[in-house]
């Protein structure tokens, strides 16, 4: 088979591998299209330390849509040719491989197949391309929830790449009657906007006057404030905390689920009396599948307009130079079809 092996900073081999062999207890299974994460680009463009464990001369990828090619003799619950979702915790049967599962090699073997578990069913209503956003979603929509949306409160996505406009459905589809998307690319904004969402460039507004604008502006610790009960940070930029210190209202909540790497101090006493929270988010559970599912098979949202470009496994590097380029591209995929 063909796998993509990663050898360090825009370094990567397509090699041939031995073919798996099923065992009694394991399936295997066959990418469709896998999508390029942000922690994949990361370590592509600088190196290790930035996201997933993934090691020199190994796999990776993990943001991918399935189907089962092979069945071993004691497995009887899957079926050649079901179409799934693998659980990049799970799938492997081994948690340090999250996030490097062999989403770019042609197929992933999987030794404890597990409905609901390790594997999902990916319905029919469910597009290839829009399934192959499965996982990215899941992070976003984990995101929303660590947030605890209210219905009918406000909320602004900072980050309009797949998982701040994960954030910023699932937040809708919590009930948050007002989602407001921030970037500082207008090619990713017009796309938000088709999608249904009111955006705002903030790139040369440190004051976020223009955001004030849309969500209306209220009281908060250090006098006026955004009036915005929800601040989901998907972009990782260190202005967007300072930004919501200072302008974020009285009982107002701060997810981070962008990847950082900066220690920053806090303002503990501006969250105190402000009565204001800063949680982080990474991963997701089940219910995150679940709900991610169900906005998926609901066709509210045009969910495959964020895919902008497709490869195939041959071309990962040009794929992964491409999804660096956030004023031309947003989600780019790997063909395997």
């Amino acid at each position: 088979m063909k796998s993509a092996l990663y050898y360090g900073v825009k370094n990567i081999e397509i090699a041939d591998l031995p073919d798996y062999e099923c065992g009694d207890d394991a399936v295997i299974l066959k990418n469709i299209y896998s999508s390029i994460c942000g922690t994949d680009v990361a370590v592509y463009n600088h190196g290790l330390g930035l996201g997933h464990r993934i090691n020199i001369g190994g796999e990776f990828g993990h943001e991918t849509v399935c189907r089962i090619s092979a069945v071993g003799k004691n497995v009887t619950d899957f079926k050649v040719g079901n179409r799934v979702y693998p659980y990049p915790l799970l799938i492997t049967g081994d948690k340090s491989r999250a996030g490097t599962i062999g989403g770019f090699s042609e197929y992933i073997y999987c030794p404890c197949p597990e409905w609901e578990k390790s594997l999902y069913h990916v319905d029919e209503s469910i597009t290839d391309k829009c399934a192959a956003l499965i996982e990215p979603f899941t992070v976003g929509c984990r995101a929303a929830r660590r947030s605890i949306p209210q219905k009918n409160e406000k909320a602004v996505v900072f980050g309009a790449g797949t998982i701040g406009i994960a954030a910023a459905i699932s937040l809708k589809y919590f009930g948050c009657s007002q989602v407001v998307i921030c970037d500082y690319s207008d090619f990713r904004l017009n796309i938000c906007k088709e999608l249904g969402f009111e955006v705002y460039n903030n790139k040369n507004d440190a004051d976020l006057d223009g955001l004030k604008s849309i969500t209306g502006e209220t009281r908060g610790i250090n006098g006026t404030a955004i009036d915005c009960d929800i601040w989901i940070d998907a972009a990782g930029a260190d202005s967007i905390l300072t930004a919501y210190e200072n302008l974020g209202k009285f009982n107002s909540r701060m997810v981070l689920v962008a990847v950082g790497t900066n220690k920053r101090e806090i303002d503990i006493l501006g969250l105190t009396f402000g009565q204001k929270s800063i949680t982080g988010s990474g991963g997701y559970t089940p219910d995150d599948v679940h709900d991610v599912m169900e906005i998926m098979k609901s066709g509210k949202w045009n969910i495959e307009k964020l895919i902008t470009d497709e490869y195939s496994l041959d071309e990962l590097s040009a794929a992964i130079e491409r999804a660096s380029d956030v004023d031309n591209a947003l989600n780019v995929v790997i063909s395997f079809e």
